[in-house]
């Protein structure tokens, strides 16, 4: 869906909440927003709906209210007790949360704008934007040496699994695993700006933006073998977050990664 397609259904979504007598608001997310960066042409929709209490429910099972200017819907489902994910027959995907004012406090937002407000919606928002903040910076960061040690362990373990045959579960170690303890330590301490372009509610997106050199060491290395992605992603925290890891465990990683890689052939 083009940029232009993609406002002129949230433009048509907008008319039809405005002139129905249940619609109250609506929401965008991410790039759905109005914020930059906006959407291109992979860009799905991510909206909160809200509408009068007690009609929430009718909104969430009969979607003949969206637009159809993604083609039928082919598919869709009831992902969480509050929101539906509809997929198009043009490939597009649009998932969507419906409300009532009060069940508002229950959702978590980052990156929104409210694009239709008949009601006290904007207000409602920005304390649910307080609360996801307060809720992301309560959890606590787990230490650096535990975060270095997590990932140097799921490199050791996710090869091993591999040349023993389990390759399921060591892509799971490896690209997923000590992947996100990588991403957890490179996010720290970045200088402001850059960790402004970051999601403080998915750590992997737009890492791009922020570290483009170390994103793009990383997704060379993951496009190869389980050895090949735990060599990148070592080399990787190596010089990016150098001193975490000692000469002596880098050796004892290098030479787990060798074992593995001698035993498979």
């Amino acid at each position: 869906m083009t940029p232009a397609a993609h406002a002129t259904f949230i433009r048509r979504l907008r008319d039809r909440l405005r002139d129905d007598p249940e619609g109250i608001g609506l929401v965008g997310l991410g790039s759905s927003s109005g914020q930059p960066p906006g959407p291109d042409e992979f860009s799905d929709h991510d909206l909160f709906v809200v509408v009068a209490p007690g009609a929430q429910e009718r909104w969430r099972t009969d979607l003949s209210w969206l637009p159809a200017d993604a083609g039928l819907p082919v598919l869709s489902y009831r992902e969480t007790p509050h929101a539906v994910k509809v997929l198009f027959a043009s490939g597009h995907l649009a998932e969507v949360a419906v409300f009532d004012p009060d069940e508002l406090a229950l959702a978590r937002v980052n990156r929104y704008g409210v694009l239709l407000d008949k009601a006290d919606v904007a207000a409602r928002l920005a304390r649910v934007r307080e609360a996801t903040a307060a809720e992301v910076a309560s959890r606590g960061v787990p230490g650096e040496g535990w975060a270095a040690g997590q990932l140097v362990t799921s490199l050791v373990v996710g090869a091993g699994r591999w040349a023993r045959g389990e390759r399921l579960s060591a892509h799971g170690l490896v690209r997923g695993a000590a992947l996100g303890h990588l991403v957890s330590l490179l996010r720290r301490g970045l200088p402001a700006e850059a960790a402004a372009r970051l999601d403080d509610l998915d750590p992997l997106r737009r890492l791009e933006q922020a570290l483009p050199e170390a994103a793009r060491d990383l997704d060379a290395a993951l496009a190869g073998p389980v050895p090949e992605a735990a060599r990148g992603i070592l080399a990787v925290l190596v010089r990016e977050r150098s001193g975490l890891v000692s000469p002596a465990t880098l050796v004892a990683v290098r030479r787990a990664l060798d074992r593995a890689e001698a035993a498979a052939r």
